[in-house]
């Protein structure tokens, strides 16, 4: 008998030991799948890389992806806003949004 195949109590303090064991194994068995996803993952952005896409830039518009237009169109706003207090964007872009 291994470790995760431990002899329990049909029930113990109302708890069910076979649905408990289910549940935790069902849990192990997703947490494999999961960590296989991942790596599966990590090879398509090294195979990415190997082409010579930027996987820095890549996530970046998964991330972008994921959002709505409406969340995007405020953090785009927002960027534009912040880079411009700082003196980041090109003077045409300022002159632009002024009205100059």
């Amino acid at each position: 008998m291994t470790d995760n195949q431990i002899e329990q109590p049909a029930n113990v303090g109302g708890i069910a030991g076979d649905h408990l064991r289910q549940y935790i194994e069902r849990i192990e068995r997703l947490t494999e799948e999961i960590k296989a996803l991942q790596d599966d993952v990590k090879d398509v952005y090294a195979e990415a890389k190997g082409t010579g896409f930027d996987t820095r830039i890549m996530r970046q518009v998964i991330r972008i992806r994921k959002m709505d237009k409406d969340e995007r169109d405020e953090q785009e706003t927002m960027l534009d806003l912040y880079l411009q207090a700082l003196g980041m964007l090109p003077a045409f872009e300022r002159a632009e949004e002024s009205g100059e």
